[in-house]
């Protein structure tokens, strides 16, 4: 696809610009998801917070009303950055490390502790490995090629 760019940002979207928008939009909607009874299992004991919390979204994913927004401040993070190149592959690579630093997190904080404030449980922490490396990949395999901003190329 050939895209005119402007200012770092494209008329038409790039591969990466696409790929966040799609993480950005997926993640928009787990925390949407994660406020609907039924999608939720266990509903009524949604937490603001903590691991008290008994609410799981699709019966698997520990969540609560803060671990719901983070999701869709996520979200609505990627759909902004995907504005552009760059924007989309920083949202990428940064979310991508902010996930794998919440699955270290997760593997080293009891799920019975204080500090499990998100909350995580063990589903949650796995998925956040795959999330990670999977947004790094993407983050990576979708940047080479892409001009950076600020850099010229000239046709040979």
């Amino acid at each position: 696809m050939t895209s005119a760019s402007s200012g770092g940002r494209t008329l038409g979207r790039t591969n990466i610009q696409k790929a966040a928008l799609v993480v950005g939009a997926v993640f928009a909607l787990v925390g949407i998801l994660g406020f609907i009874p039924g999608i939720t299992s266990n509903y009524g004991s949604l937490g603001m917070a903590g691991h008290d919390s008994e609410a799981m979204l699709l019966g698997v994913f520990q969540v609560s009303i803060l671990h719901n927004i983070v999701h869709l401040l996520f979200g609505a993070a990627g759909i902004a950055m995907a504005r552009s190149v760059a924007q989309s592959r920083n949202f990428l690579l940064v979310g991508g490390a902010i996930y794998l630093v919440l699955w270290l997190y997760g593997l080293l904080v009891g799920q019975e502790s204080p500090a499990n404030f998100v909350p995580l449980n063990t589903a949650d922490n796995w998925l956040h490995l795959i999330l990670g490396l999977g947004m790094i990949a993407l983050g990576v395999a979708l940047s080479r090629g892409t001009s950076r901003a600020g850099r010229t190329t000239t046709a040979h």
